[in-house]
């Protein structure tokens, strides 16, 4: 067994990314993770089918631009399947146009249709609303990592989701591998979660 995240080398593993859930528990304990690095250590750990992003893309009309599209981009061409939809548009209660969404459903209908190809499949979400998608693939016999945080005020895992995974990871275990180097580019986005 691998002793960095508990993979087995000879499972078939694929990871499910909730690319803004991700962001979010990165960001509150203050660093970026390193992609590259990522994927590299998954690929020498165990034997990684899939490496899954999901986000909700915010395109707005007036720019032509989203805040998201480099990392999507390097993502996509650097070994990850990327699973995007776009952002709905409104404006905050500040005036302000802001974005929200996100891909919950495709993730979870995703995870349940691949786990019987798999033997382990990594999630990185702390979001408790997939506690029932993570049922379904145990069902099938997978084995269910779940890595997020509760070293944060508020802690960024339901109790849900820590209950219902094989195991759970906190993020902070996986920082020096994981974290990015030096200063990353920001991702100054205003897109909500739906929730």
């Amino acid at each position: 067994m691998s002793e960095w995240m508990g993979l087995d080398p000879d499972d078939k593993t694929a990871v499910f990314i909730d690319g803004a859930n991700l962001y979010k528990t990165a960001k509150t304990l203050g660093f970026d993770i390193d992609y590259r690095n990522l994927l590299a250590r998954l690929k020498r750990e165990t034997r990684l089918v899939r490496a899954h992003y999901y986000t909700a893309m915010q395109e707005d009309k007036d720019a032509d631009y989203s805040p998201l599209r480099p990392l999507v981009d390097w993502l996509d061409y650097n070994g990850f399947t990327m699973v995007t939809k776009p952002a709905r548009e409104f404006v905050g209660q500040d005036g302000r146009k802001r974005y929200r969404g996100n891909t919950d459903i495709e993730l979870a209908v995703d995870m349940v249709l691949m786990a019987p190809k798999l033997d382990c499949l990594v999630l990185f979400t702390g979001n408790g609303d997939f506690r029932h998608a993570v049922k379904r693939v145990q069902e099938q016999g997978c084995r269910v990592v779940c890595v997020s945080t509760v070293k944060s005020q508020p802690p960024m895992a339901s109790d849900d989701i820590r209950r219902q995974a094989d195991e759970f990871i906190d993020l902070t275990d996986l920082e020096g591998v994981i974290a990015r180097k030096g200063n990353a580019p920001k991702r100054d986005d205003d897109t909500d979660e739906d929730e």
